[in-house]
């Protein structure tokens, strides 16, 4: 036996005393999935896992998800052992104000963390978007003798990952997309946060994977080194299937609390900790003890790593010289830049009375764009001919398929499925990959399904696109349950979330040019499927106001307005309506479209207040959802014509007049605004 496999047990027992070491200083988290799992991650962190902890950005390496995000200890004991820019200081820090090491994994804030996870289920979701990403870079940049992308992404699953609805939403897609180069280290330590697995979790997992198209394999003993390595050796060799590997743990592995639910969310406690580290011959003082031996084995990740970094940037230096044009293309993907040119073909749409729906401009704006910016990838949850989302010829993202021609991994629409939750999560898998600029698409009142991934994106600071059509009650017959009340002010709630709703097709071009820019946060584009007119620009003020979130489309006489009408959307074409039946009574009105609070927001308070001067007190805003949110632009003595409760089903126009989205509603409501102002100056 050599060296290294004598220590082995010392390796693993300093990732699992770190981790339990920074639970109890802390007072806060979870030590008992690092001590079942350690071994597991060490075998895959050591000899199967490619990364460069001096260059946690390189694009050819491994990725690697701790989905059980709860078990953030044992992720930040491996970035220090092996290198990363993450101090023992760091850790001894743990859960603390400002630290390095919070309580779950954030993308962005720790090196080497791939991903921000801790809500089940989403971090397997995110695995399966980076895999996705690998398969598709793969087919559309890789030639004969020039294999620049060939990476594999690993993550490590819990019982609470496996029982949300979102993981298997995902891993359905997964099977069924073939994607041969994921696997999953499943810790089944048949514990949960509140009791035994048992009480709610009895399936057969592994025969469950099998039925979506998973090759798994189940191992008996969690401690068994060598059998783990096998294993993740045979889930290498299968191409054409994502693999599950079931690892039988224990939970607290070696504490007085192993396999009691007492081990999964709080410190073990003084006396625990020390009868943990008799029980497996750790030292019990000092607290965080690196033994010199295991810090020197870790540490050769740092070496390791740069050479295979050093090995892919030779080869990508020969694939530079026999295919410039893709390789600056990759090259463009990577630093996530546009390519030049992009927007050239972007359509600008003549002014029509009747228009067309905001959906319909969107997917001739995307389609426009799309074959000029390649990292530009989506789809939607089996919605493509209602959202207007497909990206027509550029093929289908699926498994390579003789028989099917147009089948291959470099199409560029994928097909989620009735999945919006893990098409959610998907795509944020894609967008934190790297590579690419990812979108889905659903209906307006299916972002509910989504709402996980949509807080994380923002959380995590991702560039996704959500398209989300059929915006309002004017959808019509299909009733209540598929129309939006709510769904518009929950999505502005979202703290770093730019939520878009044009008010006609140029302003929908202008916000898919924006969406394309905003690389800092996710964009919420909300559309219509009703048709709207497409305004006269020559008339009111261009579209590019759009930008500024709110702007001024037409003005009273010398611009001093009574009366300022306020919309986003499909309700714009309703106040301009309002506004020229108010003028030829006299009344001066400005008219403002307001389709996005946050780039309003974002303006200094000068520019603010050039468009909603404080001195006009009455203000009506007109939008088809909820009142909440408004006050902060009507003021104390502003108006809003909005939805308090659910819609019905009846044709739209039919709803907007019984919901009272008609001019002469509108002009009514804005007269008595101007009663009210009048009469509190007397």
């Amino acid at each position: 036996m050599n060296d290294t496999n004598t220590l082995e047990p010392l390796y693993v027992n300093t990732i699992r005393f770190l981790s339990v070491d920074m639970v109890q200083k802390a007072n806060s988290g979870h030590p008992g999935l690092p001590l079942g799992a350690a071994p597991m991650a060490y075998t895959l962190w050591t000899r199967w896992l490619r990364h460069n902890p001096h260059n946690p950005q390189w694009f050819g390496r491994d990725r690697f998800v701790l989905s059980a995000g709860h078990g953030s200890a044992l992720l930040y004991s491996l970035l220090h052992l092996t290198g990363y820019d993450l101090s023992l200081d760091d850790i001894k820090r743990f859960r603390q104000w400002g630290s390095k090491a919070p309580g779950h994994p954030e993308r962005g804030h720790t090196p080497g963390v791939e991903t921000t996870t801790g809500p089940l289920g989403q971090g397997m979701a995110n695995a399966i978007g980076m895999a996705i990403a690998e398969a598709h870079l793969a087919a559309r940049y890789n030639r004969p003798n020039h294999t620049v992308i060939d990476h594999h992404t690993y993550a490590l699953v819990s019982d609470g990952d496996l029982m949300e609805g979102v993981a298997s939403e995902a891993a359905s897609l997964a099977g069924h997309l073939k994607l041969g180069k994921l696997t999953c280290l499943y810790d089944d330590n048949q514990v949960t946060l509140a009791a035994g697995a048992n009480i709610t979790f009895t399936e057969e997992r592994a025969r469950r994977f099998e039925a979506y198209g998973w090759h798994t394999q189940l191992l008996e003993d969690g401690n068994d080194l060598a059998a783990i390595d096998a294993a993740l050796h045979r889930a290498r060799e299968e191409t054409t299937r994502p693999s599950l590997i079931l690892v039988r743990t224990h939970l607290g592995y070696g504490s007085p609390k192993q396999d009691s639910f007492k081990a999964h969310g709080s410190p073990l406690g003084k006396e625990d900790v020390r009868l943990t580290k008799q029980k497996l011959d750790w030292p019990v003082e000092p607290d965080f003890f690196i033994p010199a031996a295991a810090l020197s084995h870790f540490r050769e990740a740092v070496e390791r790593g740069k050479k295979d970094e050093a090995a892919w940037n030779k080869r990508l230096a020969a694939y530079a010289k026999a295919f410039p044009e893709l390789h600056t293309e990759l090259e463009a993907r990577r630093r996530h830049e546009p390519p030049q040119g992009w927007d050239a073909d972007i359509p600008v749409f003549p002014a029509d009375a009747k228009g067309l729906a905001s959906r319909d401009a969107a997917g001739k704006v995307i389609n426009a764009i799309a074959p000029k910016f390649p990292a530009l990838i989506g789809g939607s949850a089996d919605l493509d001919p209602s959202t207007k989302t497909d990206l027509k010829g550029l093929g289908d993202f699926n498994p390579p398929d003789p028989a099917e021609k147009t089948w291959s991994y470099a199409g560029r629409n994928i097909h989620f499925g009735v999945r919006e939750h893990a098409m959610g999560a998907i795509v944020n898998g894609l967008a934190a990959h790297g590579g690419f600029v990812p979108y889905d698409a659903t209906f307006l009142i299916f972002s509910d399904y989504m709402r996980p991934p949509i807080r994380l994106a923002a959380l995590m600071q991702l560039h996704v696109i959500h398209v989300y059509t059929h915006d309002s009650l004017a959808l019509g017959e299909d009733g209540p349950t598929h129309q939006p009340v709510e769904q518009l002010a929950g999505l502005r709630s979202v703290p770093n979330l730019l939520v878009i709703r044009p008010a006609d097709a140029n302003e929908t071009a202008v916000a898919w040019r924006v969406a394309l820019e905003t690389r800092d946060r996710p964009v919420a584009l909300i559309l219509s499927r009703q048709e709207l007119p497409t305004l006269d620009r020559k008339r009111y003020a261009a579209a590019d106001g759009l930008r500024r979130g709110a702007y001024i489309l037409s003005d009273a006489p010398n611009g001093k307005p009574d009366l300022i009408l306020i919309a986003s959307g499909s309700e714009v074409s309703l106040i301009l309506g309002a506004a020229e039946q108010l003028k030829q009574e006299g009344i001066a009105v400005r008219c403002v479209s307001m389709p996005s609070w946050e780039l309003f927001e974002n303006l200094p308070e000068a520019e603010r207040e050039a468009v909603l001067p404080t001195a006009v007190t009455a203000r009506l805003a007109v939008e088809l959802g909820v009142r909440q949110g408004w006050e902060r632009y009507i003021g104390d003595r502003g108006d809003m014509l909005g939805v308090e409760t659910f819609g019905a089903s009846a044709p739209a126009e039919v709803l907007l007049r019984e919901y009272g989205f008609t001019v002469e509603h509108v002009c009514a409501r804005a007269k008595g605004l101007l009663a009210l102002a009048a009469a509190a100056y007397r």
